[in-house]
C-alpha cells in the first residue's frame, strides 16, 4: 500500500525531483503520427454543362451521384472561362483575386498570356496571387498530382505539384485515367493524397459544333467510358470506397450561330486603343498613356456604354458588384460582354475565320442557366444519394481542405454552404 501512494505521488509530481525514480533529464517527447487522410481526387469535365446529366448518356456519373451527392448545379466565377475557373476551383479565390482573370491577359511586368503561350502558362509569376491546393498539401508533407490542371505546369512560389505532366491534348482519355491510377499504385510514401483529373473532350465538341449536337453526345458517352475504367480501376485496387472523389466542371455551353457576330470595328476606332481580348468578353486598355490616346479612349468608352445591341459595356470601375470584378490590374480598362448566344469580332476576323467559327461558347455572366456547372461527390466523406442546392465554385476549396484536414488559404469561398454534403 506505501508503494502505491508512492507511485501515485511520484505521478502527480513529474518533473520534480523529489520523487526518487525520476529521471534527472526530462522524458523524450511524444511524437504522435496522424493517419494519412482519406485520398482525393477531383476530376473536371470542362464544359460539361449541368443539365448535360439529364440526356441518359453518362451512367458512370449518374452511378456516382445516386450513391453519392449531387448538386443542382454549381455556378462559376466571372468570366466563365476555362483558366479563371479552374484556377478558381483550386484556390477557392475569384479570378479578380487570384489574377487569372481571362483566358488571354496583358500584365505591365510580364507582357502577354494566352492559352497558346507555353512560356506564360509555365511561369509561376502570373499564378502567383493565388495559392493552388497542390502547394498547401506539399508544404504539409503529403503529395500531389495533377494531371493536366492548368496552373499546375507553373511553378508558383517556386513549386509543383510532385507529380504533373504537361499539356498534351493528343493523350487520350483513358490513357490519362491510367496515369492517374499509376500514381495511386506508388508505395505508400510516395502515393499522392490529392489528385486531379481532367477531361476535355466535350468542351472542344461544344465549341465545334455547338451543345445540342450529336458529336458533344458522343463526347459525353467517350468522356463517361473513361470514367467507367476509372471506377473500375479503383475497385480493382480496393480503392474506389476509400477515396473521396468529386466530379464537376469549370462552366457550362451555349450555342452562338455564325450570324451572330458583333462586328465591334463597325462601332469605334479598334486602331486607337489597345485591344486585350475578343470573343465573349472583349477587354481593351488605352494605346498609351499620352494625352491624345486617353482622350480617343474616354470617347470610345462613352460610345460603348451606351445602350448596344447583343453586348453591355463598362469601365472596369462600374462592372457590376455581384460580377466581382474589375479590380485586378489584369482587367482591361474598358470590357465589352456579349449576350449569350452572340459573339464581339471584328470584319477582318470574321472574313479569314469564314467557316471556323465556334459554334458554342461559354464566358458569358455567370448566372446565366447556360452557365451552369455539373457537380457530383462520392466517397466515404459523403453522404449518399442526396442533392443539394446551387452553389458557387470557390466554395470547392475549403470543401477540400476539410476533406484533406489542412488549413485553408485566405479564400471567398464559404464552408458551411457545403458541409451539408458530408457525414
Amino acid at each position: 500500500m506505501k508503494f502505491s501512494f508512492r507511485l501515485l505521488f511520484c505521478v502527480l509530481a513529474a518533473f520534480s525531483a523529489g520523487c526518487a525514480t525520476q529521471h534527472s533529464s526530462p522524458p523524450a517527447p511524444i511524437t504522435v503520427i496522424a493517419p494519412a487522410p482519406t485520398p482525393l481526387l477531383l476530376i473536371s469535365i470542362d464544359g460539361y454543362r449541368a443539365d448535360y446529366i439529364e440526356r441518359g448518356l453518362s451512367p458512370t456519373l449518374a452511378m456516382l451521384a445516386k450513391n453519392g451527392v449531387q448538386a443542382a448545379s454549381m455556378q462559376p466565377s466571372f468570366p466563365s472561362l476555362t483558366f479563371p475557373n479552374h484556377y478558381s476551383i483550386v484556390t477557392g479565390l475569384r479570378p479578380d483575386h487570384h489574377g487569372i482573370v481571362n483566358n488571354t491577359m496583358i500584365d505591365a511586368e510580364l507582357g502577354k498570356f494566352s492559352l497558346s503561350n507555353r512560356a506564360a502558362v509555365s511561369d509561376g509569376h502570373w499564378w502567383s496571387e493565388g495559392t493552388p491546393l497542390w502547394e498547401t498539401v506539399s508544404r504539409h508533407g503529403l503529395k500531389s498530382a495533377t494531371m493536366f490542371w492548368p496552373g499546375s505546369e507553373a511553378d508558383i512560389h517556386g513549386m509543383h505539384p510532385d507529380y504533373w505532366k504537361p499539356y498534351d491534348g493528343k493523350v487520350t482519355a483513358a490513357q490519362r485515367v491510367d496515369q492517374v491510377l499509376a500514381w495511386l499504385d506508388l508505395p505508400a510514401g510516395e502515393r499522392p493524397t490529392f489528385l486531379t483529373l481532367y477531361f476535355d473532350a466535350v468542351d472542344h465538341a461544344g465549341h465545334d459544333f455547338a451543345p445540342d449536337t450529336p458529336q458533344v453526345d458522343q463526347a459525353l458517352r467517350e468522356t463517361d467510358a473513361a470514367l467507367a475504367l476509372l471506377v473500375q480501376g479503383l475497385q480493382q485496387r480496393q480503392l474506389f470506397d476509400r477515396i473521396n472523389m468529386i466530379v464537376l466542371a469549370d462552366h457550362g455551353m451555349a450555342s452562338v450561330p455564325a450570324k451572330n457576330s458583333i462586328r465591334l470595328d463597325k462601332l469605334v476606332p479598334l486602331n486607337q486603343v489597345e485591344s486585350v481580348s475578343m470573343g465573349v468578353l472583349a477587354g481593351f486598355n488605352p494605346k498609351s498613356n499620352d494625352a491624345l490616346s486617353l482622350q480617343h479612349f474616354a470617347k470610345i468608352t462613352a460610345k460603348l456604354e451606351k445602350p448596344q445591341k447583343h453586348m453591355q459595356c463598362w469601365d472596369k470601375s462600374r462592372v457590376p458588384a455581384r460580377l466581382v470584378y474589375g479590380s485586378n490590374p489584369r482587367v482591361p480598362q474598358l470590357l465589352c460582354l456579349a449576350d449569350v448566344g452572340w459573339r464581339i469580332s471584328t470584319t477582318d476576323y470574321l472574313a479569314t475565320h469564314k467557316g471556323k467559327l465556334s459554334l458554342g461558347e461559354h464566358g458569358y455572366d455567370n448566372a446565366d442557366p447556360r452557365m451552369q456547372a455539373v457537380f457530383i461527390a462520392h466517397g466515404p466523406a459523403f453522404l449518399e444519394g442526396i442533392h443539394v442546392d446551387a452553389f458557387p465554385n470557390v466554395d470547392v476549396y475549403p470543401l477540400m481542405t476539410h476533406l484533406l484536414g489542412l488549413p485553408a488559404a485566405s479564400n471567398d469561398g464559404d464552408y458551411e454552404a457545403v458541409k451539408g454534403m458530408l457525414k
